[in-house]
């Protein structure tokens, strides 16, 4: 029997209430203080107006959401109609996807290109962390140190043994590789939020590291000088001469054909990470990962290595993370200890969530949407941030599984069909 409408509403303001008054409190000094700088000091101004919008802003938002849960009872299953729709629309969106992608250059410009290269290196950060998070089920928040690991490897093999990107690509990958079986070792016996301190605290150390051994990273001020990948031995050079890629065809040299051929070196790498991480889903080691992330304790009793999946999901994941990293030192040219924080790991993994555990078309829209998204509120620099949390808890709020929460098993017997979305918990598919 539901309850009375009228100590439900009560409750619902109550609670309401309670979030603006928790938001008052910590918006009343961030927000209500602003420091400006006066003749000999700073000088405190009060706004209380904005403390009085963003505690409106929380208030109704929160009313708003628990209206809707009220409306719509948690738990409600997901119409089969939807679910439908939403695997054919995922056969559709991703060759779509994919045609776009291919012939970006030939229709984009310099800025699209260069924002094209930023968004698909990011899509390859995201389905390298969907092994290790949406697969196996191991929350890792120091992804950002195999990122390092592998631009750092690639730097320094072209500084002091003068190899190409070609060749420290696989090399920057296998380093990437070791260092997340080293991590896997100690974080054997972990899982959950313990799992997730080790990790971050892990990224954080191989900063310090890179901060701190300035004989061979170059400390705060990194590196410069990185090598740009050639085209069977052709440059891609602003001013063309002998040996670049312009001279060779016969064609006016330009910066943006530089550009066209980093845009399809990540498309490549990026088309190489799903096509390996689909294939791998289907071998006994990508179902022993799914099986490690619903339960390990029915995993070890089917007689599966949980040690060795752990091990291989890091590795693989950080191999893939160590191709971006060494994509990334080319495409700079500079790396240096501020551009691995615990900021990017944080993104990847909030792309990995946002799209969907476990969904490789899901990741990449999500990266799509946060990363070109925010370019849109470039100019809106001082509240770029707030708008990005916001649209990240009301997409959490509509859809907690993510852009594409269903899934189909990697393997089945007979027709596969569509996982719903209400059986995607731990345990329950």
């Amino acid at each position: 029997m539901s309850p009375p409408a009228r100590p439900r509403h009560r409750s619902i303001l109550a609670d309401a209430g309670l979030s603006a008054l928790v938001a008052f409190g910590l918006f009343g000094a961030m927000i209500g203080l602003k420091t400006d700088a006066g003749a000999t000091s700073l000088i405190l101004t009060p706004r209380p107006l904005a403390v009085a919008i963003a505690v409106a802003v929380v208030f109704v938002g929160r009313l708003a959401m628990l209206g809707w849960r009220a409306a719509r009872p948690a738990g409600t299953p997901t119409p089969k109609r939807l679910g439908a729709v939403m695997a054919r629309g995922g056969r559709v969106v991703a060759p779509v996807f994919l045609v776009l992608a291919i012939t970006l250059p030939c229709y984009a410009g310099r800025y699209y290109l260069d924002l094209g290269i930023l968004i698909l290196t990011y899509v390859m950060l995201g389905w390298g962390l969907n092994i290790v998070v949406g697969l196996a089920g191991l929350l890792d928040l120091g992804y950002v140190a195999f990122y390092a690991v592998g631009a750092y490897s690639y730097a320094l093999l072209a500084q002091y043994f003068g190899l190409g990107f070609w060749s420290c690509l696989p090399l920057a990958g296998l380093f990437a590789a070791c260092w997340g079986i080293l991590l896997g070792f100690p974080v054997l016996r972990l899982r959950g939020d313990y799992l997730a301190i080790v990790t971050l605290a892990f990224g954080e150390i191989i900063r310090v590291v890179i901060l701190n051994w300035v004989s061979l990273t170059g400390g705060p001020n990194g590196i410069s000088g990185i090598p740009r990948p050639t085209l069977f031995g052709l440059t891609f050079t602003a001013g063309g001469g002998e040996g670049s890629f312009a001279d060779f065809v016969g064609i006016e040299p330009d910066i943006t054909q530089r550009f066209i051929f980093l845009y399809y070196v990540i498309l490549g790498l990026a088309l190489l990470t799903n096509w390996v991480s689909l294939r791998l889903r289907r071998l006994p080691l990508g179902r022993a990962w799914e099986a490690l992330r619903e339960d390990e304790v029915a995993c070890r009793s089917l007689g599966i290595n949980v040690t060795v999946t752990k091990l291989t999901a890091f590795a693989i994941g950080a191999m893939f993370a160590g191709f971006a990293g060494a994509f990334f030192a080319t495409r700079q040219a500079f790396i240096s200890p501020e551009s691995f924080t615990f900021i990017e790991s944080a993104m990847v993994l909030a792309i990995v969530v946002l799209g969907g555990l476990g969904s490789q078309l899901g990741t990449a829209l999500a990266a799509l949407v946060m990363i070109g998204g925010g370019e849109m509120f470039r100019d809106l620099a001082e509240y770029r941030m707030l708008i990005f949390g916001g649209a990240l808890v009301v997409m959490m709020v509509l859809r907690p599984r993510g852009l594409v929460s269903g899934r189909k098993p990697s393997v089945s017997l007979g027709p596969a069909r569509q996982i719903p979305v209400e059986l995607l918990t731990e345990g329950h598919g």
